[in-house]
Parts: C-alpha cells; sequence; structure tokens
C-alpha cells in the first residue's frame, strides 16, 4: 500500500491495515493465536505483537496531548532516545508479559479508535504540512500517525506472516 499522502488516504490505511492484523490473528486457532514462535525474535508470541503496538500507541497519545499543549513531549519515551529504541521495545516486551491475549487486543482496539479519532478530528492541511506543529518539528502530524498506526501495523502483519509460515513449515515436515 502506498504512503498515505492525505486524509482519506490515511484513514482507509489505518482501517485496512489493522482490519489485516485483527484478520490474520482471528483466522488462527485459538491454540495458534496462543502459541510461541518457533524462531528467536524479541517478541515471542502474538500477544507480544500487540502490546508492543499498543504500547507506542500510548506513546503517540502522550505525544499528541503535550505537544498540542504547546509542551515539548519527551520522545520516544522518558529516560529513553532514539537510538535506545532497542531498550525501550525491550522494556515494553518485559511490561507486558502477564497480559492475556484477550487483554491486548482489547488494549489495542481502544487505542486504535482513540487514534482514529484524532485522525479524523484534523483537516488535510493540519496532518500533512510539515512544521505545522512545534512539536513535530520537520515532519507532519500524518508521518507520526502513519508511523504508529499503518506502518506499525504492517511490521506486525509481518511476524505474525513469518509464525504462520514457520508453523507449516514444521506442520509439513511432521507428516514426513
Amino acid at each position: 500500500m502506498p504512503r498515505p499522502t492525505d486524509k482519506n488516504a490515511l484513514l482507509k490505511a489505518q482501517q485496512e491495515e489493522y482490519n489485516k492484523l485483527i484478520h490474520m490473528i482471528t483466522s488462527l486457532s485459538e491454540a495458534e493465536q496462543e502459541g510461541i514462535f518457533p524462531f528467536e525474535d524479541r517478541d515471542r508470541n502474538i500477544r507480544d505483537v500487540l502490546t508492543h503496538l499498543y504500547e507506542w500507541h500510548l506513546m503517540f497519545l502522550k505525544w499528541y496531548e503535550e505537544g498540542m499543549a504547546g509542551k515539548t513531549p519527551e520522545m520516544p519515551a522518558p529516560g529513553y532516545t532514539w537510538k535506545e529504541t532497542p531498550a525501550l521495545n525491550k522494556a515494553i516486551w518485559e511490561k507486558y508479559q502477564n497480559t492475556s491475549l484477550k487483554e491486548a487486543k482489547s488494549l489495542l482496539a481502544g487505542t486504535h479508535k482513540k487514534i482514529t479519532e484524532i485522525t479524523n478530528s484534523h483537516t488535510n492541511e493540519e496532518l500533512f504540512e510539515k512544521n505545522k506543529y512545534k512539536w513535530t518539528k520537520t515532519s507532519s502530524l500524518g508521518s507520526y500517525l502513519i508511523s504508529a498506526t499503518s506502518s506499525h501495523y504492517d511490521w506486525g502483519q509481518k511476524k505474525i506472516k513469518k509464525y504462520v509460515k514457520a508453523m507449516k513449515y514444521s506442520k509439513f515436515h511432521m507428516k514426513k
């Protein structure tokens, strides 16, 4: 899907990529949804992918709230620089280890809805004009929204596709 350049395309990408992610998950059996990824990765299961997306939504929502109030949000998160994103992502992973898959799905659905409402509340110009808001610096609000939603959902889909492919491969070799 091409990178959105206007409000309608952004809203469409947000919803389509979210729907694809959720459909990919719901097309799996409950056991498969709860399964452990059979490859080395920070994220070990679907819950980890969803809570990662959820936490990045929360960070965006905080940046947005503070930035729109005229403050300078601490990005990506308090105590972390952009160069320390791997450490931040590991801390996110650790934070949600006691979260159920069901709760992770619900949490993500809630923040997806909030971010969609934010997207809907802005004009095309407000979303895509660079330097429009002090807190987005040389970028646009739309770029932040794309990163927090459609492109991040695509990342999640790739993780789950890799898992599904690995499961099919192992099932195929078990039959031989």
